[in-house]
């Protein structure tokens, strides 16, 4: 089994958000124990820059047991159709292509997307099993 992370759940547990924190980590920690947790290069860059260093933010995804999985031409051309879907029907720019990359990538490269942005990947990603570790 495939995982892959959003960039809200990395965030959550390397910042210790306190509402979020918890319940990311324990989705976190229980996906990793039935398969492969992976980050897509949209995710990476994303918390990476969330780090002092290159080196705190590698350190970081391997403590996660996070795997960097770049997205694939078969994940891009899914974002970009899902994006012109989004466009033609009115959607506006506040959702910008990187929230359709890490959805598409999802899809493609990985069985499910550990993500509390579920509403959206859930409207524009039909076929896409979503893990939400949003409290209840």
């Amino acid at each position: 089994m495939i995982t892959a992370v959003d960039s809200n759940v990395l965030l959550d547990v390397f910042g210790a958000v306190p509402i979020f924190g918890p319940t990311s980590a324990n989705s976190l920690r229980a996906a990793i124990q039935v398969g492969r947790i992976v980050a897509c290069d949209v995710v990476w860059a994303e918390v990476a820059g969330s780090f002092k260093s290159k080196k705190a933010a590698q350190r970081a995804f391997e403590l996660a047991s996070v795997e960097f999985s770049p997205l694939s031409l078969e994940a891009a051309h899914e974002a970009g159709i899902s994006w012109k879907s989004y466009r033609e029907q009115g959607g506006t720019r506040t959702r910008v292509i990187a929230d359709f990359l890490i959805g598409a990538h999802a899809l493609c490269q990985a069985d499910r997307l550990l993500s509390r942005d579920r509403g959206f990947y859930r409207s524009y990603f039909k076929r896409l099993a979503i893990l939400d570790p949003s409290p209840t």
